[in-house]
């Protein structure tokens, strides 16, 4: 027997090259009790980062696992922030140690929005799917899903004293919930296009509303059962009328006054325009709902503050002078009585522009901080994979943006085009439309950044002490990295010079271009006219001239031979030393983007737009094997050095390692979100880097790890019937009817499993104490004591151990899932757990989940009767026993606060600032008096 060939396995070493992902907005965070307006979170494709913006440095990463991060949303007491994924998830992470410990799994599609409640003790999240879904975080569980919406939802706000949810969709409507029935009550159908954003103002009495126009519409609220207390008058709050006259022909929202609206009723109060005339991006307040930040898809930021009620009255006076005089002088020129002028209040009285922001690039995400002394922090998110910070005084007449800080050095500004690594392995060049930058492998921090033209190809020079950069202008450019200064550009070709390989004897280089030429280069030291230092120059040797755009070129290892790629869809070989045409590679029906020659000069491999992979002798050009390599474009293909295997990437988001004596694939490293431009493997075949338009590089390490391909195919295998096996529906409740409100979590392969070891646990006790019936009745018959070694296991408390192992938010799905003949066995054991006090709150949850979804069954099944009433009576009785103690012990600590405190005169959880105040005050007076005396 053979032996078998051993793969080794890459895995993911590092993400890095991304400030901020554009998928998921920007957050200002608060890290360990530090400065306010210090740190942001933001977006690393699955991670999220924390950065010091003072220092512009990644201190805190939150590790995610493989999809993307889609919103951010930090708790009110900072603790905490909750991150949603693309594939619907969402996790709580702690900003103390980086970890998360609660995560929630209820929507089908991408998370697109989370806010938490006043407390902290809710989440509300809104999806893609159109469906709102309001989550216990103390609890961990699911509590209800909201349907009604038809498109994504874009914003979704808890009221801070009513038990209240208003929602925005796409869909153009604004639907308000009451979180009591968990039904609609109202829906604003006013906006004629897509509600982006929405924010609430003055005290939760305003909502203000950004559409597809450049409208902000205003809506006044008026909470009905407040009006009802004014006995009949109109509610005034703010000094606004906020129930006004039925046949207001202002009134846009389209809604009927109808008996149905007991909760609130909503008004339309104005609008304010936006400079911008595209639709509103994103829109935020403060946490003092003083200040309103929008932008649309350019790079300016509107700025708008709403004043205090005070303001307004005082500008309210202000007008009614200047109205009185100009009334008075009318009636002087006049010569007759005038009557009293009237000055109407209107939404710009009350909401001004503040000022505007430019930013350097546009303006993908913002975010308010408004902070001690009347100062306003905003951070943005560009597009260009950059975060700025601003400051500025609100209180100031003409208040101006100042630039804080401006995160760019950690990544490039558009997608990396191409990657090289240093003959030591420790450098990697990435190259963009704009810059140059050098990284060090093994800590990943920027060496050299360098402005370059439009770069698609690159590689070192030997030595390693300078780079050369193909562009998309034809120039050929040569940086030298210890002083990271341009040494020249080349005028090269008359096209996009699309293709770069040093030659074999590294004397030299080889390029290829658009303009359907290959030119031959050698490197040469001359003077420097301005020193006498030497410098690297090229020289031009000789053309070889051609019919098609050249894509790709490479030097066989051995130097004898030239491939050339072609626009006509061909491979061309030619003789290095005499540019004689040697064999023709002809198959693929769409141009071959990237190719490579193994290091035996015997095999070239072909990768193409058609999406196959080919693999021809050298000697004959015969096709040994096409294979279907991606689901798109393959975009690059590199051997690992001194072997057979070679990597492939793709458009699909993925790279494949083949093998090209056994055609077969051998892994595929998943990570990028958006298509992998370019790929780069190290002199030693190590490492791996890639770089993708979700603007990451990702690196990537051999391990020791070996890789059998029988067992890889299988887990594939499995992978895929898990999915399949997660994406059925989840069984029906009898007596639940699919209207607004529905349970809010989903079946998943972790419900699947948690399901199936409680079955499994099930069993096992019923095995088990089939055994233990058996035992006692052999003991008797022999007249025996039992033996002590069966007692040891308990199989009951394997049971409740289980049941405890199960994830909180996926508890009522996983019981959903079990079926009934299950339930007996299960209810016969809460009864045990409940007369012995283990896990009452646990196993309460699990029996009153199960008596909803199989009433009928358990109703009508006489055998159930008598474990039905015995649990009635222990649960009853148990829990409030539980509520005695946890009342005795709540007034005991009670007591024993009132006694501290009274003795030592400090109160407990009070704030200690006006203390620390009248400390100083007094200290300043003792010193005064001090001075004074002597």
């Amino acid at each position: 027997m053979g032996l078998t060939k051993q793969y080794l396995r890459y895995v993911s070493s590092a993400v890095f090259g991304v400030i901020g992902s554009q998928k998921a907005n920007i957050a200002y965070v608060t890290l360990r009790g530090g400065e306010r307006g210090r740190y942001v979170a933001v977006a690393a494709c699955e991670h999220v980062f924390i950065w010091d913006v003072r220092k512009g440095e990644k201190v805190l990463i939150l590790q995610g696992q493989k999809h993307e991060v889609t919103f951010l949303c930090p708790s009110p007491d900072g603790i905490h922030i909750a991150v949603g994924y693309e594939d619907g998830a969402v996790r709580i992470f702690s900003l103390m140690n980086g970890e998360s410990n609660v995560s929630f799994n209820g929507h089908k599609s991408a998370v697109s929005v989370i806010h938490y409640d006043r407390l902290g003790a809710r989440l509300v999240t809104g999806s893609k799917d159109t469906e709102v879904i309001v989550w216990d975080i103390i609890n961990e569980c699911g509590l209800y899903r909201l349907r009604g919406h038809k498109d994504i939802i874009t914003q979704a706000l808890f009221l801070k004293d009513k038990n209240l949810l208003v929602t925005s969709s796409k869909d153009s409507f604004v639907k308000w919930w009451d979180l009591d029935t968990q039904h609609c009550f109202k829906t604003m159908v006013g906006h004629r296009s897509e509600v982006w954003s929405m924010v609430l103002l003055n005290q939760e009495y305003r909502l203000l509303t950004g559409s597809a126009d450049s409208e902000l519409r205003a809506w006044d609220i008026s909470y009905l059962q407040e009006v009802r207390k004014n006995t009949g008058e109109p509610k005034v709050k703010k000094g606004k009328t906020l129930l006004e006259d039925d046949d207001d022909e202002d009134n846009e929202e389209g809604l009927d006054e109808s008996p149905e609206e007991r909760i609130l009723s909503c008004k339309k109060a104005g609008t304010i325009l936006r400079e911008a005339r595209d639709r509103v991006v994103s829109m935020t307040t403060d946490h003092k709902a003083r200040v309103i930040a929008c932008h649309g898809n350019d790079s300016i930021l509107e700025l708008f503050t709403v004043l205090s009620e005070e303001e307004v009255q005082r500008k309210m006076t202000k007008k009614l002078k200047k109205a009185k005089k100009k009334a008075a002088k009318a009636q002087e020129d006049a010569g007759e009585e005038a009557a009293e002028p009237v000055v109407e209040r209107t939404l710009k009285d009350e909401i001004i522009r503040l000022t505007n922001i430019k930013a350097s690039a546009k303006i993908r995400w913002v975010e308010c901080l408004s902070c001690v002394g009347g100062e306003l922090k905003v951070a943005l998110l560009l597009q260009n994979n950059t975060v700025e910070t601003y400051s500025l005084k609100t209180s100031d007449k003409t208040p101006t943006a100042n630039k804080t800080a401006r995160l760019t050095l950690g990544g490039h500004r558009t997608d990396v085009r191409t990657l090289a690594f240093s003959s030591d392995n420790l450098a990697v060049l990435s190259a963009s439309g704009d810059t140059v930058k050098v990284w060090n492998r093994s800590t990943l921090q920027v060496i050299r950044t360098m402005a370059c033209d439009y770069a698609l190809c690159s590689l070192f020079v030997p030595g390693d002490r300078q780079i050369i950069l193909g562009t998309k202008s034809g120039k050929l450019q040569i940086f030298e990295l210890a002083s990271g200064s341009l040494l020249e550009t080349v005028d090269a070709h008359d096209g996009a010079l699309w293709s770069l390989c040093l030659a074999p004897d590294q004397r030299g280089i080889v390029t290829g271009s658009a303009d359907k030429t290959v030119k031959f280069w050698e490197f040469e030291l001359i003077k420097d006219q301005g020193t006498a230092q030497k410098r690297l120059t090229v020289k031009h040797t000789r053309t070889l001239q051609l019919e098609e755009d050249v894509l790709c070129v490479k030097f066989s290892p051995d130097h004898r031979l030239l491939a050339v790629s072609l626009l006509d869809c061909t491979v061309k070989i030619f003789y290095t030393d005499t540019l004689k045409f040697f064999l023709s590679l002809y198959g693929h029906k769409l141009p071959v983007l990237c190719l490579d020659i193994s290091h035996d000069n015997t095999i070239i491999a072909t990768g193409s737009a058609d999406r196959n992979l080919k693999i021809w002798g050298l000697d004959f050009g015969d096709c040994h094997r096409s294979m279907f390599a991606h689901d798109d474009s393959v975009m690059f293909l590199q051997f690992v050095p001194k072997t057979h295997l070679f990597f492939t990437a793709g458009k699909d988001k993925k790279i494949k390692q083949w093998d090209a004596d056994k055609f077969e694939h051998i892994q595929t490293l998943e990570g990028h979100h958006r298509e992998v431009w370019c790929l780069a493997i190290s002199p030693n075949g190590d490492h791996l880097v890639s770089a993708s338009h979700d603007k990451s590089l990702r690196l990537w390490e051999r391990t020791r790890e070996p890789i059998i391909l029988e067992e890889e195919r299988e887990m594939e295998r499995e992978a895929e019937f898990e999915e399949s096996m997660a994406k059925g529906d989840v069984p029906v409740v009898p007596g639940e009817t699919q209207g607004e409100a529905a349970p809010a979590s989903k079946k998943t392969v972790e419900t699947v499993k948690a399901a199936e070891r409680i079955m499994e646990a099930l069993e096992l006790y019923k095995e088990e104490n089939r055994k233990l019936e058996v035992h006692k009745y052999a003991c008797e018959n022999a007249g025996k004591e039992l033996t002590n070694s069966l007692m040891l296991f308990q199989p009951s408390r394997y049971v409740l151990d289980v049941i405890k192992k199960v994830r909180s938010s996926e508890l009522e799905v996983s019981l959903l899932v079990l079926p009934f003949p299950y339930v007996p066995e299960l209810l016969k054991l809460f009864n045990s757990y409940i007369q012995q006090g283990l896990e009452v709150e646990l196993v309460c949850r699990c029996l009153f989940f199960l008596l909803k979804i199989h009433f009928g069954q358990i109703s009508s099944n006489q055998m159930l009767l008598s474990v039905i009433d015995e649990l009635r009576t222990n649960t009853v009785s148990k829990v409030r026993e539980i509520r005695d103690v946890m009342g005795f012990n709540n007034a005991g600590l009670q007591f024993l606060q009132r006694e501290i405190e009274s003795k030592e005169d400090v109160m407990f959880f009070a704030d200690a600032t006006g203390q620390l105040k009248d400390k100083k005050k007094k200290r300043r007076k003792r010193e005064r008096a001090i001075l004074t005396i002597a």
